[in-house]
């Protein structure tokens, strides 16, 4: 017979694509077992194309052991005025220390079987999705426990005995108005939320500056609601929005309204910044700039608590009450928002994706998994800012500082010396 048909010739050398495992040479007779490679390489696309924030924060890629340490210096001494003949002491200001950031005890793993393998290999379409829906899931898990990391870097202090001794980590920023950030119906209560945002980002941009801390790689993450609230920023929202030149009566502009039209035309082109950027198709990948921050929406951000069996995303350490809710009478803070630079936390992988399959005889289904080992760790606090709605707080001040945060949102400082 010739090889492969059929597609469903259940004898082993009717399926090409599943035997020889040692032999992927296309020339061999059968070929090679060729679709798991094709399968794992379908389901590294996907997760790249789906992750968000890996490539916002410090990665790495160890092939071996389960931690690895990341170096952390004070600052080098200077003498104002060298003396001659006098002897200098080196460096004692530029104490060095590491943070070890640790692997996860157990991996996460994207899996399902079928009772039909050959649709898989021998249909692409099929393939495909299922490629894209495992690595999907992986992305989503990951995107979770790295921003929840960010989220608690944005609650953790220095190290107690930190080189950096001038260094102060920025305690959150807090209003009640947050508590509108991404309503609908557009009210002056959605807008006043969202330009609060952009002044607590400026606020942010010169904390980082007045503490010589680079400005390039510092990203917003924001809920989708929230991110279309600051992209509709300016977008009239009442006719009296769209203007009228110097009429100030409300009568008189229900007049000219009537006869001449609003003098700024959204899709004519007239109101500045919309003939070409809200005429575009909104996807999660779309970021926005302001002051040199990257703002970004995602479904993944700390936004919600994570003890359901649903938002279970590994160790406890990811599961946190980011919604705020009091555990005292003065503590509360929903985050709504979260600011770093990608040096404050570190996401570590071992060897990256893995993935097997195997035949279960008894079961007759075909069982597919895609596995990752990772970690996450804080490494620098100090680059990491929370921006929470205080509504829900209690009785007295609401998290408005990293210890109080850290009680209203459930964690423990872990944060210390390697």
């Amino acid at each position: 017979m010739s090889y492969g048909t059929t597609g469903h010739d259940v004898t082993a050398v009717g399926l090409p694509y599943r035997t020889n495992v040692t032999n992927l040479t296309s020339d061999s007779n059968p070929p090679g077992k060729l679709w798991l490679p094709i399968w794992s390489g379908e389901v590294i696309h996907a997760y790249d194309e789906y992750n968000k924030f890996e490539g916002m924060v410090d990665s790495r890629t160890i092939s071996s052991g389960a931690a690895m340490e990341f170096p952390i210096t004070g600052t080098v001494s200077l003498k104002t005025a060298w003396g001659a003949g006098e002897e200098l002491i080196g460096g004692h200001n530029a104490t060095a220390t590491t943070f070890k950031i640790n692997l996860d005890k157990r991996p996460i793993a994207a899996h399902f079987e079928l009772d039909n393998i050959d649709l898989m290999l021998t249909q692409w379409e099929y393939r495909a999705e299922l490629a894209r829906q495992a690595g999907m899931t992986l992305a989503n898990a990951r995107d979770k426990q790295i921003a929840a990391y960010i989220a608690r870097a944005c609650a953790e202090d220095k190290l107690t005995n930190d080189p950096r001794a001038s260094l102060t980590p920025k305690d959150p920023f807090g209003s009640t108005t947050y508590e509108h950030l991404g309503d609908a119906g557009g009210d002056t209560n959605e807008t006043d939320a969202a330009l609060l945002l952009l002044k607590h980002i400026e606020d942010w941009m010169v904390y980082l500056q007045e503490n010589n801390i680079g400005t390039e790689g510092v990203y917003c993450a924001v809920t989708p609601a929230a991110f279309q609230s600051i992209r509709a920023l300016g977008v009239a929202r009442d006719y009296l929005d769209l203007g009228y030149g110097n009429v100030v009566d409300t009568n008189e502009a229900i007049q000219t309204w009537a006869v001449n039209g609003p003098t700024a035309k959204m899709f004519g082109g007239d109101y500045d910044g919309l003939g070409s950027s809200l005429a575009g198709r909104p996807q999660l990948s779309e970021l926005l700039t302001y002051m040199g921050c990257t703002i970004c929406k995602t479904m993944h951000g700390p936004f919600s608590n994570y003890v359901a069996s649903a938002d279970n995303i590994g160790e406890g350490r990811y599961n946190l009450k980011f919604t705020g809710t009091p555990t005292t009478a003065n503590e509360g803070g929903a985050c709504k928002a979260i600011l770093w630079q990608r040096g404050c936390v570190a996401s570590l992988k071992l060897q990256g994706l893995k993935v097997d399959n195997v035949d279960d005889v008894r079961r007759n289904t075909t069982f597919t998994v895609a596995s990752m080992m990772s970690g996450t760790g804080t490494l620098r606090p100090e680059l990491a800012c929370a921006v929470l709605d205080t509504t829900v707080s209690g009785s007295g001040s609401a998290s408005d500082t990293r210890t109080k945060l850290r009680g209203a949102w459930g964690m423990a400082a872990e944060y210390a010396d390697a």
